[in-house]
């Protein structure tokens, strides 16, 4: 009983996150921006050479502030 409730707490843990924050995979790392929505949408984004400017046009990309995390990255 106590191994299938740790795995329950950590299953929600996961659940938690994917809702809450979007994970952007960059060039040399991986940044987390806080979500607006509560939602599954765009919980794993790759941004990745080229594939920078489709992220500027992904409304609830934008609304997070993807802006300014790239800026920051240098791209």
């Amino acid at each position: 009983m106590k191994k299938i409730l740790i795995v329950l707490i950590i299953g929600c843990g996961f659940v938690f996150g994917a809702l809450n924050y979007h994970f952007i995979l960059t060039d040399k790392s991986i940044k987390v921006l806080k979500k607006v929505d509560l939602t599954f949408d765009n919980t794993f984004v790759d941004a990745r050479g080229a594939k920078k400017i489709k992220l500027y046009f992904n409304p609830a990309l934008v609304k997070a502030g993807v802006k300014d995390l790239l800026k920051d990255v240098g791209k």
